[in-house]
């Protein structure tokens, strides 16, 4: 099979197409062979040697998420079988023709998406639904403030928020990836780049922050939260290393957190896989929920990376092996 290696620790240019075999499935796994895979921001870090794959997934092979046709199952695989179209959430080796998968981490592929569609949905869902709705508890009669608006992250958070909550408010970087941020359900959208938006929230009730920014937005993010409020990190673009006032914490009786979700149990992501097919999956197939992806064939790695990097998309990015037949 062909598959995309990190030839060595570097810029987009260190990724390079070759040959491999095929993964070895075992008896709770599924071969898939992958019509479509996403990019997302952990390839970036893993690419430049920041971001090391757990144990038992691979070292050189990025990607986190696929969608595709089911090739061969497992003997105890009970849901699944040959020729079912699914997409599943990977610790790595997503940029792969083949990948082995736990049968507990695929979910249908919906039937009014492309594969490529697909494709950009497991990662961004496991970790907005898990961050936003374990973690941060996000209520019906909650607001929340999502950074990365514009992001695969932002996307899902605002769709999925504007479903579930009062209010939505995000960041995002330029006033045109706003106006999109307010299409897909956000009540308002502030661009970072022009305005404050501490100063802008200063006086609005805010429940929960999902940031990814971390640097001198997590004291803002503090400052802006209501009582009882839940903030939860996901990233840290700015720095990671920030200073806390604790009395803050405890006059307004604040939650805060984090996760990371590629090192997480197996039983964990099921769990996730389960949660996400029972609440999410009906709003995609009435089309409340729309995957928004730029899509490139996948002997265009270099420039996917390049283009994620420069921080103009506006979504998911996504690479397919087959690019005519499967968008």
């Amino acid at each position: 099979m062909k598959a995309i290696i990190i030839s060595k620790f570097g810029g987009p240019e260190v990724l390079q197409v070759v040959e491999r075999e095929l993964p070895v499935h075992s008896s709770k796994e599924v071969l898939i062979k992958v019509k479509a895979f996403g990019i997302n921001r952990p390839d970036v870090f893993q690419r430049k040697g920041n971001y090391p794959a757990p144990k038992g997934a691979s070292m050189d092979i990025p990607g986190l998420e696929v969608a595709g046709i089911v090739e061969e199952c497992g003997e105890d695989v009970g849901r699944w079988k040959v020729g079912d179209e699914v997409c599943a959430l990977l610790s790595g080796g997503g940029y792969s023709e083949y990948v082995a998968v736990n049968e507990r981490h695929c979910l249908p592929k919906p039937e009014n998406l492309s594969f490529a569609e697909a494709a950009s949905l497991p990662e961004t869902l496991f970790t907005v639904w898990h961050n936003v709705f374990q973690r941060g508890n996000l209520q019906a009669g909650d607001s929340i403030l999502i950074h990365g608006g514009s992001g695969g992250i932002g996307i899902t958070a605002i769709q999925l928020a504007s479903h579930f909550c009062k209010a939505v408010y995000v960041t995002a970087g330029s006033k045109e990836k706003c106006d999109e941020c307010i299409k897909l359900g956000a009540d308002l959208a502030i661009n970072y780049k022009a305005e404050d938006f501490e100063d802008v929230l200063t006086n609005t009730e805010i429940n929960v922050v999902l940031d990814s920014i971390g640097g001198d937005y997590f004291q803002k993010n503090l400052n802006l939260l209501s009582e009882d409020g839940r903030m939860v990190s996901i990233n840290a673009m700015l720095g990671a290393k920030v200073s806390l006032n604790i009395s803050q914490i405890m006059q307004k009786r604040l939650i805060v957190t984090g996760s990371t979700l590629r090192s997480r149990s197996a039983d964990f992501k099921a769990q996730l896989a389960e949660e996400i097919e029972r609440d999410v999956w009906p709003l995609i197939a009435q089309e409340k929920f729309q995957p928004i992806v730029k899509v490139f064939p996948y002997s265009d790695v270099v420039a996917a990376h390049t283009y994620l990097e420069s921080g103009f998309n506006f979504g998911k990015i996504v690479l397919t092996w087959n690019l005519e037949n499967d968008f």
